[in-house]
């Protein structure tokens, strides 16, 4: 009987004799070798299975069958038909181009599942036919008994059944930033978060401490990893807003231009115009009529946001991510290292009659501490916070190393709690290292899950020694401690600390502890607990004689001195940051898996719930239909204590709604929603593989900030994206009105197809592709994200579209029916120089939506300045260079043509500079 093929039990509320008769096995011997194989068949190997691959060629025809390739395809056929070879290869290559970025993403699910199964750890040391013996971890099965120690590994889920002082490491499965003191007793709720799982281990998780020994209870995919396995294969990646907006405008302009072409081609044969001119003329409009170099100036752009982001801390991975950042409505952020700074640190000490706030009385500065002198002792040299300053030091397994470059600068080592007190001690004047020289540990008790508490005993100095400076307090604690020889330190839990103390420290001397006293230590514990502190005691004892290293001898009549109060502080500019999302229309969301009130406290503390409201919890959400998860998703500002398929149904819920979801996350457990989200951001730091081969881009940093600076940045881009479509179908569309309405005022055909090409390669490409380094806005961030639904042309842009479309066109075609009507041949030329410059005009008014050309700077662009510069040079280089003439059918325009055709080119540029002026007016 094996619990791969059954339903999932509340394997931690049974005890582990029941487990191991359940599952057939035999906790002294273990299984034997033929039912170990004969289980191995049926179950299969201990690791990830990946699935569902999709064949290579089913991925290429994804990336050539979207609407805009399918039109570059077209497009690069034409030309080739028009005998521009250039122009067809330059095409085929941006298609070949996006179809290889495409292919390499589609491959990034299956690198993430790769590192997936390194986590299967190789060899494992397991009890088979009554031995213990080393087998590949591939080979264990549900029932075998495994023997686990510090440094190991997790092969499988499994129960324990012997723990030895065992802590593991679950940060990466269940976002607890600390490791998890583990236990072998029985757990009665059967809905407890899997991070309360005390009573069992899960494959992938470290263990950082102690001995244990655990039964199997479930192997490869049917493991906690497993499962997060399952939904990272399983999940789809919606399209992101851009590619929707993209592949909608090129199905609307494919449909414009297959219309207009055939009105233009039938007008020209109705006039009588040549077959064969009339149909390259309209086979060179449709070219006109789709920007095909649109894909290639959107990927270009989006490459160049994502270098700009590179110098702000984010590595982009997916190039749409970059614009998609510019539509992020709601931030689900993760609480450790990303809204924190991911070390604890002791913020209070609490004795009785007197509380200090650490982080206001020495400077923090990090897991380190500057020992050069000038660092104050503790304040009035108050005995009690020396004592329990000192005492939290010594009573402490992390050592307090220095650097070999930097001898006055010293970093603590070893479990992230001690390490806090080491160096809060040390910021004292109260070095580990000098106070081990006076107080020589002798003996110990360790820590132990049950009694939650350790014990150290230290000898005392001799009785002529002088205070060294900073522990003074220490030498006038009691006229008796001279003539003791030992003194008992004892860290741990405050209540069963108070249960072991009979005196506690007030003014200066031990008094009974009374009923008052314990309520006072228990308000002061509650109150720390709820600002999301972990809280540690210390009681210490003095001994005359050195007795046997038991916890009850050792520790009983002791005399309680205080609390310690550790937190991970809030990252100071995380604050700014929540206040610039909510001014930028975007929700802030906290999803950890932390302790509910460690996540209120810290979201309290950064504005993400100012208004107080509650925190929900992974069971909370088990319960929820999806009706009120919905409603919880968009009402809630915390979420804690949640599991991956928590994770995974909140950002599923806020994008049913209609949001863009950016989530953050470091583990192997935040891989599934990382990847369904419309932004997955992992940790450069912290973060596993496994979650940054999920996500699209990675904080180098892993600071909440840089994901506002990484917002910004996208909204820039997707600014400048529009700036260019209208620059691009104003442009060409003011090349159709030209073409399409001239017949109406008696001209013939007043461009040539490979006039039409021409206009095209200097217009469309590197001026539009100046637009993208366009710098930001000032309204950038003070205003509400783009819906999701809101299509590209969308806020006004296809009425400026089909505006500045009619004025570029009205404008040469009103030029050259004067110049016609009085018999001019430099008419035709007239177009086509006018044109071509009217585009040049155009796009320096686009470079702002609102703002005036002149407000935002002539040179606040000065890519673009020297590309107009560069384009009008060889506008007039086709004008008057004889070759060029020949093969465009130009003729050389005189002064006055040259100057009229300057003038009016301008027109674009003035009805666009009008219309903003009219805009910012109504604001």
């Amino acid at each position: 009987m094996t619990p791969a093929s059954l339903p999932r039990p509340s394997w931690h509320t049974r005890p582990g004799t029941e487990i191991v008769a359940h599952l057939g096995g035999n906790a002294a011997a273990g299984l034997s070798t033929d039912e170990a194989a004969a289980r191995l068949a049926d179950v299969g190997p201990n690791e990830l299975v990946e699935r569902g691959q999709k064949s290579v060629w089913r991925m290429v025809w994804e990336q050539i069958s979207n609407t805009l390739v399918a039109m570059l395809i077209i497009a690069a056929v034409v030309s080739a038909m028009l005998g521009d070879g250039k122009d067809a290869v330059a095409i085929l290559a941006i298609v070949v181009l996006n179809t290889l970025l495409g292919l390499f993403h589609e491959r990034r699910a299956e690198r993430a599942m790769a590192m997936l199964k390194r986590l299967a750890v190789p060899i494992v040391r397991v009890r088979r036919d009554g031995q213990i013996v080393e087998r590949p971890s591939r080979e264990l099965v549900p029932g075998d008994i495994v023997l686990l120690e510090a440094g190991n590994v997790v092969p499988a889920d499994g129960r324990l059944l012997e723990c030895v002082n065992l802590r593991a490491q679950e940060a990466s499965l269940t976002g607890e930033s600390e490791p998890v003191d583990k236990s072998s007793g029985l757990i009665a709720d059967p809905d407890v978060p899997l991070g309360d799982q005390r009573n069992l281990v899960f494959m992938g998780t470290t263990v950082t401490y102690g001995r244990g020994q655990v039964i199997v209870l479930a192997t490869g995919m049917a493991t906690e990893l497993g499962r997060i396995a399952d939904l990272i294969q399983n999940v789809e990646r919606d399209p992101t807003p851009l590619q929707r907006r993209l592949d909608q405008l090129g199905k609307t302009l494919a449909a414009i231009a297959l219309v207009l072409v055939g009105i233009i081609f039938a007008s020209g044969m109705v006039r009588g115009e040549a077959f064969s001119l009339m149909f390259l003329t309209a086979v060179s409009m449709a070219v006109a009529a789709v920007p095909e170099g649109l894909p290639a100036v959107v990927t270009i752009a989006l490459a160049l946001g994502a270098q700009r982001m590179l110098k702000r801390h984010v590595l982009i991975r997916k190039l749409p991510a970059v614009e998609t950042l510019g539509s992020v409505t709601v931030i689900c952020s993760d609480k450790t290292g990303t809204l924190t700074e991911n070390r604890m640190t002791v913020s209070i000490l609490d004795v009785a009659g007197r509380r200090l706030d650490v982080t206001e009385t020495i400077h923090r500065d990090g897991p380190a501490v500057d020992l050069e002198p000038g660092v104050d002792a503790v304040p009035g040299h108050d005995a009690a916070l020396t004592v329990l300053l000192a005492g939290n030091a010594l009573c402490n397994d992390a050592v307090l190393a220095p650097q070999a470059d930097q001898p006055a600068h010293f970093h603590a080592l070893g479990d992230p709690t001690e390490a806090a007190l080491v160096v809060a001690a040390a910021k004292f004047r109260l070095s580990k290292p000098d106070l081990e020289l006076l107080f020589p540990r002798v003996a110990e008790v360790p820590f132990d899950s049950d009694r939650k508490r350790m014990t150290t005993v230290h000898e005392m100095p001799p009785t002529a020694t002088p205070a060294p400076p900073g522990l003074e307090p220490l030498w006038s604690l009691d006229p008796l401690l001279a003539a003791r020889k030992y003194v008992a330190l004892t860290k741990g839990a405050v209540e069963p600390l108070i249960s072991v103390s009979r005196f506690v420290w007030v003014d200066g001397r031990p008094q009974a502890m009374s009923d008052e006293l314990r309520t006072r230590i228990t308000r002061a514990h509650d109150a720390l607990a709820h600002d999301g502190m972990r809280v540690l005691g210390l009681a210490v004892r003095v001994l005359d004689h050195l007795p046997a290293a038991d916890a009850e001898a050792l520790e009983r009549d002791a005399v309680f001195v205080g609390l310690v109060g550790l937190n991970d502080p809030p990252r100071p500019e995380v604050r700014e940051s929540v206040a610039t999302c909510r001014r930028a229309g975007i929700r802030p969301v906290m999803i950890t898996g932390d302790h509910p009130l460690t996540a209120h406290y810290i979201a309290r503390q950064l504005g993400i719930d100012d208004e107080g409201g509650r925190t929900v919890t992974g069971p909370e959400l088990a319960r929820m239909d999806e009706r009120t998860l919905a409603d919880t998703a968009s009402s809630a500002s915390v979420f804690a204590r949640v599991s991956p398929e928590h994770k995974l149904q909140i950002v599923q819920s806020l994008q049913a709604q209609g949001h863009v979801v950016a989530m953050t996350g470091d583990g192997v457990n935040d891989a599934p929603a990382l990847r369904r989200a419309d932004i997955g951001v992992a940790m450069g730091i912290t973060g596993t593989d496994v979650s940054k081969e999920a996500a699209d881009m990675v904080l180098r940093d892993d600071n909440f900030a840089t994901i506002v600076a990484a917002v910004e940045e996208g909204r820039v881009i997707y600014d400048n994206i529009r700036k260019f479509i209208k620059y691009l179908l104003s442009s060409n569309s003011g090349e159709l009105w030209v073409v399409l309405l001239a017949p109406f005022v008696g001209l013939p055909l007043p461009l040539l197809p490979l006039q039409i090409l021409w206009i095209n390669l200097v217009t469309d490409g590197l001026p539009a592709l100046a637009l993208s380094v366009e710098p930001a806005e000032r309204d950038a961030m003070h205003r509400p994200p783009v819906p999701p639904s809101e299509g590209i042309l969308g806020r006004g842009l296809l009425s400026q579209v089909i505006w500045g479309g009619l004025v570029l066109g009205l404008t040469p075609l009103g030029l050259g029916y004067y110049y016609h009507a009085i018999g001019d041949p430099a008419w035709q030329t007239v177009v086509f120089t006018t044109l071509t410059l009217s585009q040049l005009a155009l796009v320096l008014s686009v470079r702002s939506e609102r703002e005036s050309f002149f407000a935002i700077g002539p040179f606040g662009n000065p890519t673009l300045i020297l590309v107009v510069a560069m384009t009008f040079l060889l506008q007039m280089t086709v004008t008057y260079s004889p070759f060029w003439q020949d093969v465009l059918k130009t003729v050389p325009l005189t002064s006055t043509q040259l100057i009229v055709s300057v003038a009016a080119s301008v027109t674009p540029f003035v009805a666009d500079e009008l219309r903003k002026a009219r805009v910012r007016r109504a604001a």
